[in-house]
């Protein structure tokens, strides 16, 4: 009377599941220098901490008894594991079964997937390689008609996709080449990463080639592509970097909107002074500086993490802690426009803006902009409407926010420091300098007819400069308390750390009103 040979039959089943798509197709997997499905899900869970769910799921094969001869299983594997102990969903392609196509997937497991996500709050982390298991023209005969977009069960999964960003932390990982359906759930997150080995595209090399543009799949959509349009966030040489990367990203973040991002021990002093930031900021306002090591003195030792390097380049952004507490970070970079606003630049802002709002995250900005960057190419491309747009998300934000001004804030962008119509900190730095337009082209504008009446136009020029100069010092617009404090640089870290002690209890855990877009 016993149950054994059922529990036979299902370990054979399993067995069948592990071999995925069968000895050849996973020498071919690691031959490429990738990891199969089942070693990824090992790779970013802690060890033996993964439950799959439908391991048995896929088409069986059955002789003229109707007994079972083999199973090609599908090409999803997913379910629930932990990393660094907090429960996560994961889904991942096997590249190994029909090369994660449509052919060999059950729609239904992504799907229950990203449900499960949803429902019992946990972050997800989608593991991709293929087309995610989207269209392929072969579908067309195996089933017997052409699929449409968004068909049957096709609106659900595409509704998923992009709406669990207001409720858990979603992590995109490109690994292999990616494409159509595949591409946009990796687009679709807050977080993605790529191996550099990857490609990423809406439609492969063969498809493109169609239109007269021969290109590998590097040229298409390698990772230098991908990162420099925005649509990936990081590149990593290994598949093991960018479980490392997932693994840290989620530690800044709570498992769902419904709950605060946790604070960690923090060993790092929280009134450490560098003398460094005395003489950071050059005196010579045409000169330029790193602000990454700035960043790295005043956050917790080690703490700052960068996203999308390669987007939005005079803005540099991230997750960083201050005494143990994260927060969103902007901090703008000299080295790229001298630190103005381009359209790819407030793009970025609205994203790591979102971000701050979705998951209760406070926001620091060490501002240095000299405005939004001018000329034809911005004028082409629309700069202005994304930097509105950028303004808007800062204005919808509820998260308490603190802003430190190194040097510049000039026009429209320079007021784009803080969200308006509600309490911010703010302080500057004494070499911090601001205005609606920089002296530099300013005065000219503005003095035109003084200086061409002048016998020595160059020493008109300078008298102005000079007398301007002496006005727009910081102090004296701290006199009418226009800017709140100036501070000694050094201090920058003390203040910043009392800033999150003091946004602690304010912040507020549930599903906010304007959450995270793509």
């Amino acid at each position: 009377m016993s149950w054994q040979p059922e529990l036979d039959e299902l370990a054979r089943r399993k067995a069948f599941a592990h071999e995925m798509g069968g000895a050849d197709k996973v020498r071919r997997q690691h031959d490429g220098g990738r990891l199969t499905v089942r070693e990824r899900i090992g790779g970013m869970l802690d060890a033996d901490s993964f439950q799959e769910v439908g391991t048995l799921s896929g088409i069986g094969e059955y002789d003229a008894d109707n007994a079972l001869t083999t199973v090609t299983p599908a090409n999803c594997v997913f379910g629930r594991g932990t990393v660094d102990g907090r429960s996560v969903v994961v889904v991942g392609d096997d590249f190994t079964v029909r090369g994660g196509s449509a052919d060999a997937s059950i729609s239904a497991k992504p799907l229950m997937a990203e449900n499960m996500a949803a429902e019992f709050r946990l972050p997800i982390v989608r593991i991709i390689e293929g087309s995610g298991g989207g269209g392929s023209v072969k579908t067309i005969e195996t089933k017997g008609a052409a699929n449409l977009p968004g068909g049957v069960g096709g609106t659900q999964g595409f509704y998923m996709m992009t709406a669990n960003l207001a409720n858990v932390p979603v992590v995109g990982i490109g690994l292999g080449s990616v494409a159509g359906l595949g591409a946009a759930r990796l687009a679709s997150s807050h977080f993605s990463i790529m191996s550099t080995s990857s490609a990423m595209f809406v439609a492969g090399p063969p498809v493109v080639a169609r239109l007269g543009q021969p290109l590998t799949k590097q040229e298409l959509g390698g990772a230098d592509i991908q990162t420099r349009s925005g649509a990936i966030d990081n590149a990593v040489e290994t598949e093991a970097e960018a479980f490392e990367q997932a693994r840290r990203f989620l530690s800044y973040l709570p498992s769902s909107v419904h709950s605060l991002p946790p604070i960690n021990a923090c060993n790092d002093d929280p009134q450490r002074a560098d003398e460094s930031l005395l003489s950071v900021i050059p005196r010579n306002r045409r000169q330029i500086y790193k602000v990454r090591p700035i960043i790295e003195t005043v956050v917790d030792k080690g703490s700052f993490f960068e996203m999308g390097r390669n987007f939005g380049r005079s803005i540099v952004a991230g997750l960083a802690r201050f005494d143990g507490h994260p927060v969103v970070l902007f901090a703008s970079d000299p080295y790229h426009n001298a630190g103005s606003w381009n359209a790819e630049t407030c793009q970025k802002v609205v994203r790591f803006a979102d971000l701050a709002e979705t998951f209760h995250l406070p926001v620091v900005y060490l501002m240095d902009c000299p405005g939004f960057l001018i000329g034809l190419e911005a004028e082409k491309t629309a700069t202005i409407r994304h930097g509105v747009r950028a303004m808007a998300a800062m204005n919808q934000t509820s998260v308490p926010w603190c802003t430190v001004i190194m040097r510049n804030a000039y026009g429209v962008a320079g007021a784009a420091h803080q969200p308006g119509g509600r309490l911010s900190l703010r302080y500057a730095w004494p070499s911090a300098s601001w205005g609606s337009l920089p002296l530099e082209g300013g005065i000219e504008a503005a003095y035109r007819a003084d200086i061409d009446a002048a016998s020595d136009p160059a020493a008109k020029m300078k008298e102005i400069e000079g007398r301007l100069n002496a006005l727009r010092s910081p102090f004296r617009t701290a006199e009418k308390f226009w800017v709140e404090e100036i501070i000694d640089p050094r201090k920058t870290r003390s203040l910043l750390c009392d800033f999150v002690r003091l946004a602690e209890p304010v912040r507020t855990a549930g599903k906010v009103s304007l959450s995270m877009r793509p």
